[in-house]
């Protein structure tokens, strides 16, 4: 049951397509993109088991990720104070403040060698996390990066965290056998699988995502599972859309329609 909410000027409720859930998001900040919702499709979290997504920016895969599945509890890590304040009141919004925590933090405190805030709700859960999700910058910093202190560059650029960074957190959280979902972007596949692996995080199943059948993908889905055996499967694509303007019927079923 939906909760009323006040919203800011510039903000609006979009819906959700599951459960009655609406998500909160402002026009002046960075809004979820089709990315976040095939992760939310692609990750799998098992009854009573616990996910963390890393970069939850408006908190919409751990909403959807309680819509779709029968997970236990669902954490939303966000660097950026507006945002986890605007995810905060999307999951009050739905009533699910006793199924998912938004926290306000840095996802490079969760490395030994920090020395930035506290996020001392995820470090109690070191080692004993199932799924660990993220829809990270897929840009370097260096990538045609104006401002590095505006909200959208630090969405979309590795202004704050790296891809390193990322999969070293995700490591730490997981236990063994734990799970991490990620979307990025097919060039850099070589370098993620080196950074998971890295981290002893062994990629098991790769999705391509191509806008049209006859066009070059431009996302590619990545589970990876902590501490097994190197094996891994190249899954039948994703494709957006039939025709410009109209999604394939997977796509339409990926967002509840």
């Amino acid at each position: 049951m939906r909760i009323d909410i006040e919203l800011k000027p510039g903000e609006r409720i979009d819906e959700l397509q599951r459960n009655g859930y609406g998500i909160i998001q402002s026009e002046s900040n960075f809004r979820f993109g089709m990315d976040a919702v095939l992760l939310s499709g692609f990750a799998k979290v098992k009854r009573g088991e616990i996910a963390v997504d890393l970069g939850t920016g408006t908190g919409i895969i751990p909403i959807l990720l309680e819509a779709k599945t029968e997970g236990k509890h669902f954490y939303g890590l966000e660097l950026q104070p507006e945002m986890a304040e605007m995810a905060s009141r999307s999951v009050r919004l739905n009533g699910l403040t006793e199924k998912i925590d938004i926290i306000n933090g840095d996802i490079c405190s969760l490395l030994p060698e920090s020395t930035v805030g506290s996020v001392d709700m995820l470090k109690a859960l070191y080692g004993r996390v199932n799924v660990v999700t993220s829809n990270p910058p897929y840009m370097k910093a260096e990538h045609g990066l104006k401002n590095p202190e505006d909200a959208k560059a630090i969405a979309r650029h590795e202004v704050k965290c790296s891809l390193s960074d990322v999969c070293e957190a995700a490591s730490r959280l997981l236990c063994s056998g734990g799970r991490f979902y990620m979307v990025h972007r097919p060039l850099r596949l070589p370098e993620i699988i080196s950074e998971m692996k890295r981290f002893k995080m062994e990629p098991k199943r790769i999705k391509p995502v191509y806008p049209f059948i006859d066009k070059e993908a431009n996302m590619v889905l990545i589970e990876a599972v902590r501490n097994a055996a190197p094996e891994c499967r190249l899954e039948k694509p994703v494709i957006v859309y039939k025709e410009p303007g109209k999604y394939t019927d997977e796509i339409y079923d990926i967002y509840g329609y």
